[in-house]
């Protein structure tokens, strides 16, 4: 059995280490109402550029475009060469977050016959790396403090990617918050858009039956450049969603982590009160008890020498 000493040492490395959890649930507490605010704040740009891209689709709907999934190419059954954006953390201590993410990307990376893959957090490219994956080098961004520069960054790399016909496909690998409590791996492909995520197909077919008169439709300098550039605002906007979310499901798994270390540490300091309270009386016990016993002791000895005399 440990001694006192031993014990309230170890009472105090628990209570050392409660104020560093508790100090980071408060941090990651303030993290994830940011990053909730940002993605709030997003929200509304991103439904409009939905809605424009969908009145341009609904109004030419002849119109086959690169970086939609609507052309005749993208139809045929051929080997893709696929890019895969897995966004992970930069820190550890944040339950299965990463680990969950890095499952499912080693999982479709695994299946691909072709892949480039490109990495945002310090945690997925050390993993990447030591299992011997091949990674993009120069791609090495951080997955705090998530902007719209970051986003805009990283889309104009895999446009570059895409435009050059080194890729056919573009997945991003990310986590979605569902509530404080669950947070699942979400997939998405962002390359090329899917046609039916902004119309659905019975409006493009009605439309090519009723030969839509497009004189009065008037864009400028034309359909393709004008869906160009809000396709790739688009893609940069998911980006940051996919960021921003990435860093609040993070937070929040790191939230509940160190709630339950710092209920787990509660636990431990209970049940070593309770030895360390028994342990102290056992020692006082032992202390009266040899007190006793040295007390009489001493009275059997002067009783022997009153004899004596």
């Amino acid at each position: 059995m440990a001694n006192t000493k031993e014990i309230q040492n170890r009472i105090k490395s628990i209570q050392d280490t409660m104020k560093i959890t508790k100090a980071m649930y408060m941090m990651s507490s303030m993290k994830l109402r940011k990053a909730k605010q940002k993605l709030e704040n997003t929200e509304p740009y991103y439904h409009g550029l939905q809605e424009q891209i969908k009145d341009i689709m609904v109004h030419f709907p002849n119109m086959e475009h690169l970086y939609f999934d609507n052309r005749s190419k993208d139809r045929m059954e051929e080997i893709k060469r696929k890019a895969f954006v897995v966004i992970t953390g930069d820190k550890g201590m944040a339950g299965a977050y990463n680990h969950n993410v890095l499952k499912e990307a080693k999982r479709m990376v695994d299946e691909a016959e072709s892949y480039r893959l490109l990495v945002v957090g310090e945690i997925g490219r050390h993993f990447f790396q030591s299992q011997g994956y091949e990674i993009e080098r120069n791609f090495t961004y951080s997955a705090t403090n998530p902007s719209m520069h970051r986003a805009r960054v990283i889309t104009e790399h895999v446009f570059d990617l895409y435009n050059r016909e080194e890729i056919d496909e573009v997945f991003v690998i990310g986590t979605e918050m569902i509530n404080s409590m669950r947070a699942d791996v979400r997939v998405e492909m962002v390359m090329p858009l899917k046609t039916r995520d902004f119309v659905a197909q019975e409006l493009i077919d009605e439309a090519k039956e009723d030969r839509i008169n497009n004189d009065w439709y008037t864009i400028y300098p034309s359909p393709k450049k004008v869906l160009e550039k809000l396709a790739y605002n688009y893609v940069t906007g998911y980006m940051y969603g996919a960021l921003v979310e990435g860093s609040a499901s993070e937070e929040n798994s790191r939230m509940m982590a160190m709630k339950s270390a710092t209920d787990n540490a509660e636990a431990m300091l209970s049940e070593l009160s309770v030895e360390f309270n028994r342990v102290r009386q056992a020692a006082i016990t032992q202390e009266i008890t040899e007190v006793i016993g040295g007390a009489k002791a001493l009275a059997n000895k002067k009783k022997k020498q009153s004899k004596v005399r």
